[in-house]
């Protein structure tokens, strides 16, 4: 089966790629580096589109998420129907069903985003979706935050302060945040495309942690001691003073995916620690 995949240089890409580099024939394509009008999927089963443009913490505007997220998704995907691809995989995001919160986010779940990517990517989703028919099947995959070997972003940073710093404030928070290890998101990918299966699919390890044991179990791996303390007033001011740095470190952001389970028969080779002990060991 030959696989034409966005973003391969990405996070997820690299990993999927050297991953199923044996198991398909994989091919690339850059929106930066090559030209859609000259792209080629005639003998393409499957598109893999992962390309897209992230939450910036500078900001970006809505009209390049538009042109990006969402144009560029449509040129591809169309290219993809003209010229005979029978499956279509769309990388989406929780950031569809809004921010975070008490309640649980399922497949079904009402979708209300409120940043400017979130919007970008449901419009895409549903655009998308227009083009279905018996011969093009869309899926589309919705994840939380996606951490491994080689994790950028807020992921990275907290490695990085349980690295240099024994002693942090961030003891007893009770929060649950779901999250995905990058082998678990790749076999369900790997699954919906054996499977040949369409729709809306969420991918989640099997249990949220809390933030304080995110940082404990990345400072067992990494063989550091580590005390968590609770400071009186430190969330309080935290809130008041980095309101989105609060929200990521105290919120909560919570996944039920049973029915994505139930239609894939899916199972998560690997547990939540063992995802953090390969993020932080570099291997798998």
């Amino acid at each position: 089966m030959k696989i034409l995949i966005t973003g391969s240089s990405g996070f997820v890409g690299r990993y999927f790629i050297n991953k199923y580099k044996n198991k398909y024939g994989i091919e690339t394509f850059s929106f930066f580096k090559n030209d859609i009008d000259l792209l080629d999927c005639n003998s393409i089963d499957v598109v893999f589109h992962l390309s897209a443009l992230v939450h910036q913490m500078g900001g970006a505007s809505a009209s390049e998420y538009e042109r990006i997220n969402v144009t560029q998704t449509l040129q591809l995907a169309k290219k993809a129907k003209e010229s005979g691809v029978k499956h279509f995989l769309f990388m989406s995001t929780v950031k569809v069903y809004g921010e975070e919160t008490t309640s649980k986010y399922a497949e079904d779940s009402i979708c209300n985003p409120e940043d400017e990517y979130g919007k970008s990517k449901l419009k895409a989703e549903y655009e998308l979706q227009k083009l279905e028919d018996k011969n093009f099947k869309i899926s589309i995959i919705r994840t939380p935050i996606v951490y491994g070997y080689g994790v950028k972003a807020n992921i990275k940073n907290l490695i990085n302060l349980v690295n240099k710093v024994p002693v942090l404030p961030f003891g007893k928070i009770k929060n649950n945040r779901s999250m995905i290890y990058i082998g678990n998101l790749c076999h369900l990918v790997d699954e919906v495309i054996i499977q040949e299966k369409s729709g809306i699919f969420l991918a989640s390890d099997d249990e949220p942690l809390s933030t304080s044991k995110l940082i404990k179990l990345i400072a067992l791996n990494l063989d550091k001691k580590l005390y968590l303390i609770k400071v009186p007033f430190f969330e309080t001011l935290l809130r008041l003073l980095k309101p989105s740095f609060h929200k990521r470190l105290y919120g909560s952001l919570e996944i039920d995916n049973s029915i994505t389970k139930e239609k894939l028969n899916l199972k998560n080779p690997h547990t939540v620690e063992e995802g953090i002990k390969l993020m932080i060991k570099g291997k798998d």
